[in-house]
């Protein structure tokens, strides 16, 4: 496949695959609020969460076991340094109240003012964080 229909294919299957999720389960396909239900309220109608989980993790074992070029580290960061970014955007979804994949695709595919602010405030303070690491740290240079 080339560069352009990679990402319209993916594109594609997640805007299937929150509809899918909206039409059969009446519920909004966010990834942390997904994660955070399961670890903080497990409740029996919670087996749902934790399938939609494990299936996540079947498909990115899948393709490290398929594919595993596509899973290359490209930006010269150590693996501890990727872990602690992955945990700080994990707490800060939990205080936003939701990550991009609820507010940017489903919220806004509702239109939905909460998302729209939520996914507004995620990118703009994302590109002013993307600058103080180039310009005041030289993190990127």
């Amino acid at each position: 496949m080339n560069s352009v229909a990679t990402p319209l294919l993916g594109g594609a299957l997640i805007g299937l695959a929150v509809t899918l999720m909206l039409l059969f389960n009446g519920r909004v396909t966010g990834i942390s609020g997904i994660l955070y239900s399961s670890l903080s309220r497990p409740t029996q109608e919670g087996l749902w969460r934790w399938l939609f989980l494990a299936g996540l993790l079947a498909g990115g074992a899948s393709v490290q076991i398929l594919r595993p070029e596509l899973l290359i580290n490209l930006s010269d960061r150590n693996m501890t340094a990727i872990i602690l970014a992955g945990l700080l955007v994990g707490y800060g979804t939990v205080m936003g109240s939701g990550c991009t994949s609820g507010h940017g695709i489903c919220g806004l595919s509702r239109l939905s003012v909460r998302s729209l602010a939520a996914t507004v405030t995620f990118m703009l303070f994302g590109f002013i964080a993307a600058q103080v690491f180039v310009y005041l740290i030289g993190a990127f240079a």
